[in-house]
């Protein structure tokens, strides 16, 4: 990838380059361009059916904006290394979340992303979460106590739902202090409020101006209430934090506030209590929609599969003992087969379809010329079903993960597998994600059969910024 000569001619190569109006694009309509054909609800699918009828790169257009969208591994892996020199997210997400007072580390561009980011890895890091992995246990088992009186009682519980009470509990935990025990409660918890912002955050990015400054409709007087509950529940738990700093004193940091709040206290950080605020937001939506929602589809492979159901049992099993959960976080490294499932379960079930991205400067994609400012999605599923980077890429088949390093299974491109980002802004959590996923899915099948409540194909794929499913129903039963 290089920069264009004005010319329009790559100075590397001496090739002619292909504008933007060269690309191929789905016939729209004059102004609109092609709004009318996408649905914000399935616009990840909208964009993946384009990419297979016209190839990529293409070009949609919306109210004049020409906007690219990509399919090439190299190029988003080129992408992802010189972030955040010469390529940021959208724009508009950053302006978006500094409305919402949210505009922490996953949105956080130039010189304000570094120092950001160095804290929540240090906060994030395997030792730290080897450290306080006891109260993870601790809230998985409080988990299984929920459950089984589900199982008991014959209800059926929407895994949607389960899991971000689940997230949200563990990452308040880990990285605040606090336990909101959101498990133990059926009504007034943080995610009522939580669940309103990345819907509109999704619509008010790809809203063609902010209508929300001049008028506001019922959805967005519902995000301003939540939005004020919020702010209100992150301030007080920086203060608590504050007072804890205070009355209990500690040589380091305990947890991921505590290091935000030294810091911000730190003569001349720089940080104020808004970021450390705008942080603590971003970690709670990434646990309360990522990870939760990257469980919730993999109990849809699960569920669906008996006999890989009775291996992750018998597995469990073996590694638990008579545990009902993983107590020590040591064993969690033993189950493979449960990691294998999770990783597969982001091939097929990406909660990140799609990922956004504007080049600061004139850049080149291949023999595509592409000036500064201009929007461009990456399609991070057709990679990872395409037969040149995966044998058999159509097949839910965990096991390729175990045997990657067999060149006899055929293709396995892991640079094509990109559920958590590439380069310098890979995701900073992946590792608690894993650990969370690990420990609640083993408890799942070492204490419980389950089967879905619906058939599969009424569970849909919903775009809200980030990709899950409209539900998903379960039954469980209590393993004998």
């Amino acid at each position: 990838m290089s920069t264009t000569a004005s010319g329009g001619t790559d100075k590397t190569s001496g090739t002619r380059l292909r504008q933007l109006s060269d690309l191929p694009s789905p016939k729209g309509l004059p102004l609109i361009g092609n709004v009318h054909q996408v649905s914000l609800r399935t616009f990840h699918l909208n964009l993946e059916r384009w990419g297979r009828e016209l190839g990529t790169p293409y070009v949609f257009r919306m109210f004049g904006r020409q906007i690219v969208v990509l399919g090439d591994t190299d190029h988003v892996q080129s992408i992802s290394r010189e972030r955040p020199q010469r390529y940021r997210r959208f724009k508009p997400i950053e302006t978006i979340l500094a409305e919402f007072g949210a505009n922490g580390l996953f949105s956080a561009e130039g010189a304000a992303w570094e120092p950001q980011r160095r804290l929540v890895m240090q906060a994030l890091s395997i030792p730290q979460i080897r450290a306080v992995y006891p109260t993870l246990a601790d809230i998985t088992g409080r988990l299984r106590t929920r459950w089984l009186r589900a199982a008991q009682e014959q209800r059926t519980i929407d895994m949607v739902e389960e899991m971000k009470r689940y997230s949200v509990d563990v990452t308040s935990a880990l990285a605040f202090g606090e336990d909101p025990r959101t498990l133990e409660r059926d009504n007034n918890v943080i995610q009522e409020h939580l669940k309103q912002i990345m819907p509109m955050l999704m619509s008010r990015t790809n809203a063609p101006f902010a209508y929300w400054h001049y008028v506001k409709l019922p959805r967005d007087w519902r995000l301003d209430r939540a939005l004020v509950e919020i702010h209100r529940y992150v301030r007080q738990m920086m203060d608590r934090a504050r007072e804890r700093m205070r009355d209990e004193p500690s040589e380091a940091p305990r947890n991921l506030l505590e290091a935000m709040l030294t810091m911000r206290d730190t003569p001349d950080s720089g940080i104020t209590d808004d970021q450390v605020a705008a942080n603590v937001l971003t970690m709670l939506l990434a646990g309360e929609d990522t990870t939760a929602n990257s469980l919730a589809w993999a109990m849809l492979f699960i569920a669906g599969d008996q006999p890989l159901q009775t291996r992750l049992a018998n597995e469990a099993r073996a590694v638990l003992g008579d545990s009902p959960v993983c107590t020590e976080y040591a064993k969690l490294k033993e189950l493979d087969l449960f990691e294998a499932v999770c990783t597969e379960t982001g091939r097929f079930k990406p909660v990140a379809a799609l990922s956004s991205f504007e080049p600061i400067e004139d850049v080149t994609m291949g023999d595509v010329r592409v000036p500064a400012g201009t929007f461009m999605f990456f399609l991070n599923r057709p990679p990872m079903h395409d037969p040149g980077h995966f044998v058999n890429p159509e097949r839910f088949d965990p096991d390729r993960w175990l045997h990657a390093r067999d060149p006899a299974r055929g293709a396995h491109e892991p640079r094509a597998y990109l559920q958590f980002g590439a380069g310098p802004r890979v995701c900073p959590g992946r590792h608690l994600a894993g650990v969370e996923m690990r420990a609640a899915l083993s408890m799942l099948v070492a204490n419980f059969e389950m089967k879905l409540a619906v058939d599969p194909s009424e569970i849909e794929e919903i775009n809200d910024f980030i990709m899950k499913p409209s539900k998903m129903p379960v039954t469980l039963t209590i393993r004998s």
